[in-house]
């Protein structure tokens, strides 16, 4: 009788701290919600007010905050937006940014996928040694190569020009380019390529075919890291790129020198020279999601 009294108590007691575990589970996960809902809002604060305040004129700008739009809607326009398309030395800017970011970024991805599966999978004579000088080009600072490849590009002719800015990005992002997509190209399982090269593949059938499909999303995630880089880029843009045709961050930057006040014009173009990468990378979230997903399993 005593045993059969004590099993309810205890099963009610077991169910109790169940139900306590799932009560404090549920809290926990829900005050975790709400705690990075903050910090993303909180995150997003500084794009939500150079929005705000590139829809405002620039009365309304130097008489008070952007947050006053909440309190009188009435401020919004689109004005500054048209004076930044009709100004001229913005818009030809961004037709610069993009023709310096798209063919370094594409440069970047095309030979580190090639050379990535070169140190990966080829034999070749002292690929271990040029790996390793690979390896070192990462810690050589930008800054270092300025005066030295200035010099050069004044020499051959290609100093303040599109041309010498794409190479300038590609040379220093190749390193890092190399270092990812070989470590991730190691990771594919042999026995895969070897019933290919039995199937009669080659080594360019291989690497179109096999290599680069499986390496998918870490050439998307460095597609979105080097586009990013060059397209925020100003202290290269500001030494090798032509002054009469300057990338976007350069022409704001002269925009701020010249001009202090015209923040009719700097807002808008801020604010569309910020836009344009964050559509480039939820276009592409997915896949950079799957190459750091599979970076981290490996």
């Amino acid at each position: 009788m005593t045993a059969s009294t004590g099993g309810p108590a205890a099963g009610e007691g077991t169910g109790t701290r169940r139900l306590g575990s799932r009560i404090a589970a549920r809290a926990a996960g829900g005050g975790m919600r709400v705690f990075l809902v903050l910090v993303g809002l909180f995150w997003l604060m500084p794009t939500v007010g150079l929005l705000l305040s590139s829809l405002r004129g620039p009365s309304d700008i130097s008489e008070s905050g952007w947050w006053q739009v909440f309190s009188a809607p009435a401020q919004l326009t689109t004005e500054n937006y048209s004076a930044l398309l009709a100004n001229d030395t913005i818009t030809g800017s961004l037709v610069s940014t993009v023709l310096i970011t798209v063919p370094a970024a594409l440069l970047v991805v095309v030979f580190g996928s090639l050379a990535g599966y070169a140190f990966a999978w080829l034999d070749f004579p002292g690929r271990d040694w040029w790996f390793l000088v690979v390896v070192g080009l990462l810690v050589v600072p930008v800054q270092v190569a300025l005066v030295p490849v200035s010099k050069l590009f004044g020499t051959i002719g290609i100093f303040e020009t599109t041309l010498g800015v794409v190479l300038f990005h590609t040379a220093f992002g190749l390193p890092f380019a190399i270092f990812l997509l070989r470590n991730f190209f190691a990771e594919i399982p042999r026995e895969l390529l070897e019933a290919a090269r039995l199937d009669g593949a080659g080594e360019i059938r291989l690497f179109t075919q096999v290599v680069l499909p499986l390496g998918g999303p870490a050439i998307a995630s460095l597609g979105i890291f080097q586009f990013l880089w060059v397209w925020n880029d100003m202290l290269v843009a500001l030494i090798f790129a032509n002054s009469e045709s300057p990338p976007i961050t350069v022409a704001l930057q002269q925009q701020v020198r010249q001009f202090g006040n015209n923040i009719d014009v700097l807002a808008p173009g801020a604010f569309v020279s910020m836009v344009i990468p964050l559509v480039v990378f939820f276009a592409f979230q997915r896949q950079f999601v799957s190459g750091v997903m599979a970076g981290a399993v490996k």
